[in-house]
């Protein structure tokens, strides 16, 4: 529903915290400084979660299930960051709660970041992770979902695409938290909303053109790809005051009109980003539970 996002009045439980949150964090001059405090806030790993290098070279975090035996359903989560910083520390307490509520073995993947490493990189470093998940002995082959948050999202829904298009690992289901999935909405004519937090346009423009380097972005953005047929159900949630707003809603529709299952959670008055930056809301809660309903939904075994 292009157009929709216009009142800029936080929900009631994020208008606190909306007043601390800046509307812009990355930009090329503040780019090597964040990612120096990310990795030195990320070093240590903790006790509970074990940090691996893969064969491809891939590093991964893994979260376990406590008190589950056999084999199971899994989650491979891509952080958030706009494809130019971030890392799989910032999301060790959310992958905990997925492997502790969904009984799932987690794996949050540390792909390689722009602009150093253009596409298709990223996407690469996380389908290796995916195949790697599924070999684990642990892990029922056929019960493994992808998910991730902002640029994770779109890694994400890039990966479902490459993963259908190899045809070596049928997903159960993708979960896209606030997805950037559309460079086109850089070139949008009408200002900002002031509602807008931690992701603005011209952070867009320049993490969109970062990750895309010399590729072409019909292949490399899946927003533009023609073909979205044969995916795997998707949960697809947004706030009403998030940049990415409409391409999230109008690649939902564009999901459903394929066939694919597609649930939508909009959240009226929430921020990019605010369910990490307020976990304990209530309003972050629901956000939260509602994506393990559908994952609990997909994942759990058929009955005989």
């Amino acid at each position: 529903m292009p157009g929709a996002n216009k009142s800029s009045d936080f929900h009631p439980d994020l208008r606190r915290i909306a007043r601390l949150t800046p509307k812009q964090v990355v930009t090329p001059v503040t780019l090597p400084v964040i990612r120096l405090v990310t990795r030195k806030m990320w070093r240590r790993v903790p006790k509970d979660v074990e940090a691996l290098t893969l064969p491809s070279g891939v590093g991964v975090r893994l979260y376990r299930p406590t008190g589950v035996t056999g084999t199971g359903p899994a989650l491979l989560w891509i952080h958030g960051g706009g494809y130019v910083i971030g890392h799989p520390g910032q999301d060790d307490e959310l992958c905990r709660r997925y492997a502790r509520t969904l009984g799932a073995t987690v794996v949050s993947v540390d792909y390689r970041l722009a602009p150093e490493h253009a596409y298709p990189v990223a996407l690469e470093d996380c389908y290796a992770a995916l195949t790697w998940l599924a070999r684990l002995p642990s892990v029922d082959p056929r019960r493994i979902a992808i998910g991730g948050a902002s640029a994770g999202g779109g890694l994400a829904a890039a990966l479902a695409l490459l993963a259908r298009d190899r045809g070596d690992i049928a997903l159960a289901a993708q979960l896209l938290v606030y997805p950037m999935l559309d460079d086109r909405t850089v070139g949008r004519d009408e200002p900002d909303n002031p509602g807008l937090r931690l992701w603005n346009r011209t952070s867009n423009k320049f993490g969109w053109s970062a990750y895309l380097g010399d590729a072409d972005p019909e292949v490399a953005v899946p927003a533009r790809r023609t073909d979205l047929s044969g995916l795997p159900p998707a949960w697809m949630g947004v706030g009403t005051l998030d940049l990415f707003h409409d391409e999230d809603l109008a690649y939902a529709e564009r999901l459903t009109a394929a066939g694919v299952p597609c649930e939508v959670e909009v959240v009226k008055g929430a921020f990019h980003g605010f369910d990490g930056i307020a976990p304990k809301a209530v309003v972050s809660q629901a956000f939260f539970n509602s994506q393990c309903a559908l994952l609990r939904r997909f994942l759990t075994p058929a009955a005989a």
